[in-house]
């Protein structure tokens, strides 16, 4: 016989299935407002990023990763999708 206790067999955690909202930001604009007044259907608002820059991902105001942008292939073309490229570890930011 051992003496070692018996292993407990590991409980999933349920929070591990409950789903969060993840915002990506992709880049701020400071229009005027008249210049937003006079816009329309068409109209472009330049962006303070460029498409190859890093997009930031955000659960509720915490920044928590940073990535790329891509555009999914095969069954889900077209789709936009993100390949991260930093983590935060949440004891020392990002990065």
């Amino acid at each position: 016989m051992s003496d070692a206790p018996a292993s407990k067999p590991e409980r999933p955690n349920p929070f591990e299935a409950v789903p969060i909202e993840v915002t990506v930001s992709v880049g701020r604009a400071r229009p005027l407002i008249r210049d937003l007044l006079t816009m329309g259907e068409n109209a472009v608002l330049t962006l303070d990023k460029r498409v190859e820059d890093p997009v930031d991902l955000y659960v509720g105001d915490q920044l928590v990763a940073r990535g790329l942008l891509e555009e999914m292939e095969g069954d889900n073309a077209g789709q936009l999708a993100v390949r991260l490229t930093e983590i935060s570890d949440f004891q020392n930011g990002l990065g």
